[in-house]
């Protein structure tokens, strides 16, 4: 795999938020902090429900200059520390600024607890003076009935520094640091487990079982541990949460701060599990492409073709990914090369680097940082178009205050998983061999199961972990559990090894932010939708997408869904989403019939 194209595969830069760890600019970030909160300090002889609205707006800006020292100090720790979870310099300056930011935000809590206190009519009149930040303080509003005192909530946040979030760090540095082994054309490879997951895509039955073998063989000898930080973590959720702050459910927590009813997240997530039959169904007609009796759960994506799939310079990846945004918008096209232009991706492969992608949104206008691990396979060109989706979205919503411009998590996915389709639209058009055609398209459905179907039940597992852990339930325990939920995913069109229980243990999202995985669920349905809306209308659907992502987080979901004529409670929009991948299903099964 030779690096073809302009851009090549390296280390990002961090230079624009801080030139260096040991810079001045970060004693000066420091010095600024404490001047901000010093500032918010002096206000609050003067709150009091009869401030006046200019007073208000003065105030919310010293806030919203604080949140942006916060963000920026906190960040670089954070991607520093991704870049290599072994690096003691980099843990020791992200716990050392993670103290800082927690001690400046005890000290300016007071703020937030006087907002969320005043009488609705009050906070309705200051609202008007508020200017962008009118959702963010609206939203923080619906937290009034779950919140502490000021002594308790300061209490909740020295415990979180040194407690939940020293876990889910110790998770990440243990899980970071596995090697893995894996014998290759004869020779026997020490692989990242990013290195290690290409191959469960592999032509190859046997290679696909041994790469998911090893990667369950290595967790399995921390497993008691990870459990263990698991069960912590929840408990932790629960204590702070359900009785603390009186929150109805563990789910609960989630669902109000990404603004979206209960009712409708118990809607989407029974229309996954009511829908489950479509996947079920393509995952039979899979074994009959591959002359398979069944699928083993190791063969869940393996390709149709016989022949490992050639893999993709990076350069190549990056222009297939940029050609196919300026096809669509050339606006969007722009901000993602803007991302490769000042070297914000970190793509390439090393010992101790944080598993998986993400992209990080830092603050309104500066450009996003993405984190990859590209491995040439072709599923990494998907990747990289999601996270770069991420990116274009936050630079869109760039006219927005740093307490808006992040969306919320239901609506996060919507570009990314658009950026997707657009890429596989792209690679559909201009491929004529019908058997190259339906193997994009099995990659499609693929993705489509791993986004939708297998999001959804990790949120189904964990709505009942958090149940069986409140209740003594053990590592075993939730063992059974985890292969429950499988064998109510797959109904009988999968064959499921014992080795599968320990799959929950390798999924970050479950132990970094409790119930996120819907969000994925919700994206991609919705993109789905929007995607469709596209395909019907051209070019006039196009102010619609960019509109939606201009919004950033400066509207409810549910405000900005209904602008677009969509009804997030309506289980018949979930099915919609549904509908869009049978159609490909049933596609798939005529050209298959064709080519035999």
């Amino acid at each position: 795999m030779t690096n073809n194209g302009q851009y090549k595969q390296i280390r990002w830069t961090l230079e624009a938020i801080f030139p260096d760890p040991d810079d001045p600019a970060v004693d000066k970030a420091v010095q600024e902090l404490e001047k901000a909160t010093v500032a918010i300090e002096a206000l609050r002889p003067t709150l009091s429900p009869k401030i006046s609205g200019d007073d208000f707006a003065a105030a919310l800006k010293t806030v919203e200059t604080f949140i942006e020292l916060t963000h920026r100090l906190g960040s670089y720790g954070q991607l520093w520390f991704s870049e290599d979870t072994q690096n003691q310099d980099a843990l020791s300056f992200m716990g050392r600024m993670e103290q800082l930011v927690t001690e400046a935000h005890n000290r300016m809590l007071f703020f937030n607890l006087w907002w969320k206190g005043l009488d609705d009519d009050v906070a309705e009149r200051l609202l008007a003076y508020a200017g962008d930040m009118q959702y963010s303080l609206k939203q923080s509003r619906l937290f009034k009935d779950h919140t502490l005192t000021e002594a308790e909530e300061k209490i909740v946040n020295i415990k979180d520094v040194n407690g939940v979030n020293a876990l889910t760090t110790l998770y990440d540095m243990i899980t970071n640091k596995f090697v893995f082994g894996l014998e290759v054309n004869g020779e026997r490879k020490k692989l990242t487990r990013g290195e290690l997951m290409a191959y469960v895509r592999d032509p190859s039955a046997d290679m696909r079982a041994a790469a998911y073998q090893e990667l369950y063989r290595v967790f399995a000898q921390e497993d008691a541990v990870l459990a263990q930080i698991y069960t912590h973590r929840v408990r932790d959720w629960a204590s702070e949460n359900v009785k603390l702050r009186s929150f109805s459910s563990p789910l609960s927590v989630r669902n109000l701060g990404n603004d979206i009813p209960d009712a409708v997240v118990d809607t989407l997530l029974d229309v996954c599990a009511e829908q489950a039959p479509i996947f079920q169904r393509y995952f039979k007609l899979k074994a009959e492409w591959l002359n398979m009796p069944k699928l083993r759960r190791y063969d869940l994506y393996a390709p149709l073709k016989k022949t490992s799939a050639k893999k993709i310079a990076y350069g190549d990846a990056a222009d297939m990914v940029l050609d196919s945004l300026d096809q669509f918008s050339p606006v969007m096209a722009g901000h993602a090369r803007r991302v490769f232009d000042q070297g914000h991706i970190d793509a390439e492969i090393r010992s101790g680097k944080r598993g998986g992608a993400f992209c990080a949104s830092i603050l309104p206008g500066m450009t996003p940082w993405i984190l990859a691990n590209y491995t040439g396979e072709p599923r990494e060109v998907a990747t990289l178009a999601h996270e770069l989706g991420h990116a274009i979205h936050a630079l869109m919503a760039a006219d927005h205050s740093v307490m808006t411009f992040h969306s919320a998590l239901p609506l996060a996915e919507t570009a990314s998983v658009f950026s997707e389709m657009l890429l596989t639209d792209r690679l559909l058009a201009e491929e004529s061999d019908p058997e190259l055609r339906r193997d994009l398209l099995v990659e499609a459905i693929d993705d489509s199961y791993a986004t939708i179907l297998r999001q959804a039940y990790f949120v189904l597992f964990e709505r009942e972990a958090h149940r069986m852990i409140a209740e003594g339930s053990s590592k075993d325990d939730l063992n059974r559990l985890y292969m429950s939920n499988l064998t109510k995913q797959f109904g009988d069109s999968i064959e499921i090894s014992d080795d599968f229980q320990l799959e929950w243990i390798c999924i970050p999202h479950i132990y970094h932010t409790p119930f996120y995985c819907y969000a994925y669920s919700f994206g991609q349905l919705l993109a789905l939708s929007l995607y469709q809306q596209y395909k019907e209308t051209g070019d006039t659907f196009k102010p619609k997408l960019l509109k939606i992502l201009t919004y950033g987080g400066s509207a409810s979901p549910n405000h900005i869904l209904s602008e677009a004529g969509i009804n997030i409670a309506d289980p018949d929009f979930w099915r919609g989403g549904f509908q869009f991948i049978k159609d490909i299903i049933n596609e798939l099964q005529e050209q298959s019939a064709q080519t035999a």
